[in-house]
């Protein structure tokens, strides 16, 4: 089974695939672009949806001392690990923006946050906090570049990590009826579903998760065809 990843894999998560038999093309549908901030005070409760906030974050000099020692609420088993390698206290790791703005509304309303995030992102956080006037500082510090191309190569699946891949790939090709779609989240499978139901969703936004569910595909759907 023929697979195109929409970004750069991890070097396990790439020979796992391959060791399980699979061939595998990498072309990045879109780049991150740090953006020029000037971030002064800092809130005690810190936001992170992704690690490229996590990454950008702590690699600026004038930055990382602000960021150090706050409390962390973050989206993503990755970000939570990348937070924790840096020393950090992670209160609250969500599957997703909604699940972690819930938790946020239940346990923290008397808290004030700072969120850092890209220029392109969804609204759960900003609408739900704003709805209870949970005071929030937005961190705009990086944003999401599209890097479209046109795949020539015939594929039977497609791995897709954000909604912004999604869109960028859809911008120069369109989706053949015997292709399969493999989503590492809902937000991403949500974007996909505009343009085929042909598509699976990993259980949990995770490699393994998304390892089982291509799996799964290919031992249920694709040998059999």
């Amino acid at each position: 089974m023929r697979l195109l990843s929409t970004k750069l894999l991890s070097a396990n998560f790439k020979d796992r695939l391959i060791q399980q038999g699979f061939s595998l093309i990498e072309y990045p549908f879109i780049k991150i672009n740090p953006l020029v901030h000037n971030t002064t005070e800092l809130q005690d409760n810190i936001i992170m949806t992704s690690q490229n906030a996590v990454q950008l974050g702590f690699n600026d000099l004038s930055l990382k001392p602000k960021l150090e020692g706050k409390n962390y609420f973050c989206v993503g088993e990755k970000t939570k690990a990348l937070l924790e390698e840096k020393g950090q206290k992670v209160i609250e790791m969500s599957q997703n923006a909604l699940i972690l703005a819930s938790f946020i509304l239940k346990n923290h309303k008397n808290d004030s946050f700072s969120f850092f995030c890209g220029k392109q992102r969804r609204s759960e956080i900003e609408t739900n906090l704003s709805s209870k006037a949970i005071p929030l500082y937005i961190h705009e510090i990086y944003e999401t570049l599209y890097t479209p191309k046109v795949i020539e190569t015939e594929f039977d699946g497609v791995l897709f990590f954000s909604p912004s891949a999604v869109e960028s790939y859809f911008k120069m090709n369109s989706w053949k009826q015997e292709m399969q779609g493999f989503c590492i989240g809902s937000t991403t499978a949500t974007s996909l579903s505009k343009y085929t139901h042909h598509y699976s969703n990993a259980k949990a936004p995770n490699e393994n998760q998304l390892l089982l569910s291509i799996h799964h595909y290919y031992t249920h759907h694709y040998a059999q065809k």
